[in-house]
């Protein structure tokens, strides 16, 4: 999930220095993680399946409770359709039914099909389903049942971003769709392998957002993430679809424990509409349990907090909020009775600032951030390559001679700051004037001109 909040002032959209805008040509990007496809990539996969009750790491107590509200909203089912539902092997799930029909909680109610073989269907008891509504009580969350925190600490320190190298070769490719300059990529590299902090800061549009994705697309281990974790009988939902992309793993390799989905390596960014609380757990007073916070989700892959400074608080308090994590490598997390815990702080924390560094904090503060890099913005030469490139992927003819003339205008001579959004953004402008004036779309003055118009550019300033 891709989250953004931009100024009023920047209505020019963040991009890269595309040699094809996304808009235009996704193909020429890297699709997210063929890279880490690899084989030489790490499986980090759990341990195997549990064949016992108390091989759950949860008491006899919870997981009862916990099938009485699979039942209460399924309605009859077989033992292997509520493992389906629970994450867990058909073996526990007869296991717990018996122990369920010896307190009188279910019933049989025959075989699901005339096939003599066929798995025996179970209901909730009248007794079952008000044992199931004071379950629900305490919690309305149905799904997979959660995994122990201390198998889920023991799982992410076992598939640590540290335990993954990005070498030259795997971080040109990544950022073989970019025009960025060498001295960039020798900054990134090492940055990338530190599992640590850094910022990337510079003017609006020269893609610091890209780049810390495209860091992203290198990695090529495989880990695995809980649908959901247990901390003191409060449940944490974990797990997220529109953040975590799974892996396809080898038909040969074993699955395991079912309570753990194979994920490539995160990439969560949060833009200004992130708020501080939005760093703790979040309770649902109706629903009753947790949802992690989006950095929690991001651990073992890259968090990037985009326009950082843009926020509602000042950027000095998230790094207030940053400085033990950062530091020490864990956080610590709060439920709402009072009980706090630890988790480990294991991901690449990426900073992308339009601010220059002392803006953005006191000196301790900017400690913690390991890596500052200034993202340029491009030269001539790279921003007429990358608008002749935009210009191939439009079938527009590209015209040096009008080029030339447009960038001495705007750029040496009106002292406007190149961005490799410009291009893209120009060349969309001007296909949607072609279309209303009805006339062959080409790159000429008078619709580099109109074009321009709609640009929020912003003068040059020092940088340091």
């Amino acid at each position: 999930m891709k989250l953004f909040s931009k100024s009023p002032q920047e209505t020019v959209s963040e991009q890269p220095f595309p040699t094809i805008p996304a808009e235009i040509d996704a193909a020429s990007a890297p699709q997210p993680h063929d890279i880490a496809a690899d084989p030489e990539g790490q499986f980090f996969l759990p341990g195997t399946a549990p064949k016992t009750i108390e091989e759950t790491g949860l008491s006899e107590s919870f997981l009862i409770n916990h099938l009485c509200k699979v039942l209460h909203a399924g309605g009859t089912l077989t033992p292997a359709q509520i493992a389906d539902v629970v994450k867990l092997p058909k073996l526990v799930c007869r296991q717990l039914i018996k122990q369920m029909t010896a307190l009188m909680l279910v019933e049989a109610q025959g075989l699901d099909s005339a096939d003599i073989k066929s798995d025996i269907r179970y209901t909730l008891t009248d007794l079952g389903k008000a044992w199931a509504l004071d379950a629900l009580n305490l919690s309305q969350y149905i799904g997979p049942v959660p995994v122990t925190l201390e198998a889920f600490e023991a799982q992410i320190r076992r598939q640590s971003i540290s335990h993954e190298e990005i070498h030259r070769s795997e971080l040109d490719r990544a950022l073989s769709h970019l025009v960025i300059p060498d001295i960039l990529k020798a900054q990134l590299g090492p940055a990338a392998n530190s599992g640590r902090s850094m910022l990337l800061y510079g003017e609006p549009g020269n893609g610091k957002t890209s780049l810390a994705e495209a860091l992203g697309m290198s990695f090529r281990d495989v880990l695995s993430f809980p649908y959901a974790i247990l901390v003191g009988h409060q449940i944490i939902r974990f797990y997220d679809e529109t953040l975590h992309q799974t892996a396809d793993l080898p038909e040969d390799q074993p699955r395991g424990d079912l309570r753990w989905v194979p994920c490539h390596r995160p990439v969560v960014i949060a833009g200004g509409e992130l708020m501080l609380h939005m760093l703790d757990l979040s309770f649902e007073h109706t629903a009753r349990f947790y949802e992690a916070p989006m950095h929690l989700k991001a651990l073992g892959g890259v968090f990037v907090l985009d326009d950082f400074g843009r926020q509602a608080e000042p950027p000095q308090a998230y790094l207030n909020r940053w400085i033990v994590p950062l530091e020490k490598g864990f956080d610590i997390l709060s439920l709402h009775t009072g009980k706090k815990f630890g988790v480990p702080f294991d991901q690449l924390v990426v900073f992308s600032s339009n601010m220059l560094p002392e803006e953005m904090g006191d000196d301790a503060a900017l400690r913690r951030i390991y890596f500052k890099i200034h993202v340029p913005s491009p030269t001539k030469e790279d921003y007429l390559q990358i608008f002749r490139d935009t210009c191939d992927s439009l079938q527009i003819a590209w015209q040096p001679e009008v080029m030339e003339v447009f960038f001495a205008r705007k750029y040496e001579e009106a002292g406007f700051v190149t961005s490799g959004a410009h291009p893209g953004f120009l060349m969309r402008h001007i296909l949607a004037a072609c279309r209303y004036l009805d006339r062959e779309p080409e790159l000429s003055l008078d619709l580099l001109e109109l074009a321009w118009r709609n640009v929020a550019a912003s003068k040059r300033r020092d940088r340091r």
